[in-house]
């Protein structure tokens, strides 16, 4: 087990990018995956995805590799309002290696700082990144 394992700072480029993610306009499920750069100790953009479905999302995250995943959400509200949350979503599957699970799970206490996050989801594998866990989480937030 590594002794020395950094809290890593979100890039210049994510902060940029998730203020205009924030804003955004469309309506419908958009997602931001990061990483972070073992070299840089800085939280980077893997991919982003716009009109995703969550079962999509899923297959496209790394199986054995954590992820902090920026989630816009349409959310159909019971009595017929939308709105579309926010949620700072990290996964960290089984398997992974414990260096990788230190530097994410000791990073994103100030990531979601950093980023303003109200809605925050931990997520122990892939297959609780569904459509059900989602809206389960959502009216916690309520």
């Amino acid at each position: 087990m590594s002794a020395n394992v950094s809290v890593c700072e979100m890039s210049q480029e994510v902060i940029d990018l998730l203020k205009k993610f924030k804003l955004r306009k469309e309506k419908n499920i958009a997602a931001i995956v990061l990483k972070i750069d073992k070299a840089t100790l800085k939280i980077i953009i893997d991919e982003q995805f716009e009109d995703i479905a969550i079962a999509d999302l899923q297959d496209e995250l790394p199986p054995q590799q954590p992820r902090y995943v920026v989630l816009s959400y349409v959310y159909k509200h019971d009595d017929g309002r939308v709105s579309y949350p926010l949620l700072f979503i990290y996964v960290s599957p089984q398997g992974c290696s414990p260096e990788q699970q230190m530097m994410y799970a000791g990073s994103k206490t100030k990531a979601v700082k950093d980023a303003e996050f109200t809605k925050v989801l931990e997520l122990r594998s892939l297959e609780e990144l569904t459509e059900e866990s989602i809206l389960e989480k959502l009216k916690q937030f309520k």
